[in-house]
């Protein structure tokens, strides 16, 4: 019990997962990313966690990507990104779950 009451609680001003969004292509050393699950090459999840950044696809395939660095993940952030309590809620509620494998969204992002 006490272990718990030790625990961070969401609220508490500690981020324990950042995520954002980034419909278009990702080029790392100017060579696009792709899924190698679904072979998309756009509309990704990108994920901050402490020092480790992963990109995820909409059919909930997921990679560590070793080239990207937080200072790369706060360069693509859109309106703040948000936080989340763990991957699995940022994933359900960013629709990157796989229920929405081989969906993409073609309206621009927003100015």
């Amino acid at each position: 019990m006490q272990r718990l009451q030790q625990e961070p609680q969401l609220g508490d001003g500690v981020i324990r997962l950042r995520a954002t969004t980034h419909p278009e292509e990702i080029r790392i050393t100017g060579i696009p990313v792709m899924c190698s699950s679904c072979g998309a090459r756009r509309d990704w999840m990108v994920i901050c966690d402490r020092s480790t950044i992963r990109i995820r696809c909409r059919c909930a395939y997921e990679w560590i990507e070793p080239e990207l660095s937080r200072a790369d993940y706060e360069a693509m952030i859109d309106a703040g990104g948000r936080d989340h309590p763990s991957l699995e809620a940022a994933a359900q509620a960013m629709g990157y779950d796989g229920a929405l494998a081989g969906t993409y969204f073609t309206d621009p992002r927003p100015a």
